[in-house]
């Protein structure tokens, strides 16, 4: 979670750098989080950073030491170390992480690990493994081949890396479900967010940047039915060559998907009926066996196949292959002039730009808002200008106000094929000190965050009384901002 832009008061560094999930460094570093598939491994073989001046955070240790215990986890000195390795291989700035907030963070963790196995929170050693498969296929697209990433971490073989990587993803894992437990429940009322507000002196209310609202109004050509057919046909063949010739789906996927999010991994996705995919897409999926390989179907990005994988619960393992069918510039052309009679018949009035969004727009998470776009981080309608996606701003820096856009070619990156859509700035809002009726979404959001704080503050407090915790005696000095030294 990223910090309030602005004026940054001490209020809104504590709420905008909080730690919920994943590896955040919290209370005592303030740093950012890791997701899933970013690289954990320089955390595996590392070796300890050794510093001749005590002045600097992190000097001469033990690096084979026991540094503490929490419940059932040992962390070793050179546990601290490789996570500062780790930290710098992200390319975090590590300037201001002491080695004693390190080890904050990695107490932290383990206490909710071990707590999520008291509260029986676990996770299955096939999800864990799922996870760690995601990840080694991205190591290995970055680094070439698996055998040179066994080089550089310095491993003899697969199996010990995935060991490794598995211990470490149990951990991760464990200690997210923990968390998420903490917080999932919390609510916020509106006298809650009220009451929150006027709470802040006048003078330390976080400040907003310049922000915007967007509006657009897409027209998506579409194919032949000669060239559907072509790619359905295609498809079929695929299938074919998988279940009658024993072809590999994965090397199928990586030669003709044009999925950009799943090609290099051999077309593979975890998904479970929750996922945020298209619905049609899951429909197909849940209703194939383990080892099937589902007939063409269609969604809104064009036509697949999935071929389901392992079936674990809830939870599928698949593959799949998207093939777009092929647009001829006639259809571009068309759409583009089309677009063209929409914008101009705006702007001599003869309907809104909602209107037309509404009646010509092939967008529908949009036309029905009046095209009003999303932001995808919070799904607030504003865009802050400092965070925008850089080619949307370049696409609507100049526009003045009631001006609409020429046509803009656009491919869509979720892999729906080319597009021109149109755009409008409908609202800009200049750099402000927070109101309340003006930034309500925003200012909710913050109350929130305070009161997931203040639950996450009790739980350890409580759970830090209630676990076996012992701090060796070289880092009982640390000023933790957790009570990990108990008298």
């Amino acid at each position: 979670m990223k910090c309030i832009m602005g004026k940054m008061n001490k209020f809104a560094i504590i709420l905008g750098c909080l730690f919920l999930t994943g590896m955040s460094f919290a209370q005592e570093t303030g740093q950012a989080t890791e997701s899933e598939d970013e690289s954990i491994a320089p955390a595996l073989e590392a070796e300890a950073v050794v510093e001749k001046d005590s002045a600097k955070p992190f000097k001469k240790i033990k690096v084979d030491g026991i540094a503490a215990v929490v419940g059932d986890y040992v962390i070793l000195e050179s546990d601290i170390e490789k996570t500062l390795i780790d930290l710098k291989s992200q390319g975090v700035s590590t300037a201001d992480v002491t080695r004693c907030g390190l080890l904050g963070k990695l107490m932290e963790d383990r206490l909710y690990a071990h707590q999520a196995v008291q509260d029986s929170l676990l996770v299955s050693d096939d999800e864990i493994a799922a996870t760690t498969d995601r990840q080694i296929q991205s190591f290995v697209q970055q680094t070439g081949s698996m055998e040179k990433l066994l080089k550089f971490y310095k491993k003899e073989d697969e199996a010990s890396l995935r060991e490794d990587i598995n211990k470490i993803n149990k951990l991760r894992m464990l200690s997210e479900k923990m968390q998420s437990s903490i917080v999932e429940e919390i609510e916020i009322t509106p006298e809650e967010v009220r009451q929150f507000f006027n709470k802040i002196p006048e003078d330390e209310r976080p400040v907003f940047g310049a922000e915007m609202e967007i509006a657009q109004i897409v027209k998506a050509p579409k194919p032949t039915e000669e060239e559907i057919q072509n790619v359905i046909d295609k498809l079929n063949e695929i299938k074919a060559d998988v279940e009658d010739n024993d072809a590999s789906f994965s090397v199928k996927a990586i030669l003709y998907s044009q999925d950009p999010g799943s090609k290099s991994k051999g077309g593979f996705y975890s998904i479970t009926k929750d996922t945020g995919f298209d619905k049609t897409f899951k429909d197909v999926a849940f209703s194939l066996r383990e080892g099937e390989v589902s007939e063409p179907f269609e969604t809104q990005f064009g036509y697949h196949i999935i071929y389901i994988e392992k079936i674990r619960g809830q939870e599928l393992d698949l593959r799949h292959i998207l093939i777009q069918p092929k647009i001829s510039q006639q259809a571009l052309d068309e759409v583009k002039t089309e677009l063209d009679t929409i914008r101009k018949h705006i702007m001599e009035g003869k309907y809104t730009f909602a209107q037309a969004a509404l009646n010509f727009s092939d967008e529908k998470e949009t036309k029905f808002d009046g095209g009003l776009l999303r932001n995808p981080t919070n799904f607030d309608s504003r865009f802050e200008l400092t965070k925008m996606d850089p080619t949307l701003y370049n696409q609507v820096r100049n526009l003045k106000d009631d001006e609409i856009s020429y046509p803009i070619l656009e491919e869509d990156p979720r892999g729906g094929g080319p597009k021109y859509k149109i755009l409008k700035v409908t609202n800009r809002y200049d750099e402000h000190v927070a109101d309340f009726a003006k930034d309500y979404i925003k200012i909710q959001q913050l109350a929130k965050t305070e009161k997931q704080y203040k639950a996450i503050k009790k739980w350890m407090d409580e759970h830090i009384d209630d676990t076996y915790i012992s701090v060796n005696d070289s880092n009982r000095d640390c000023d933790f901002a957790n009570n990990w030294i108990k008298d």
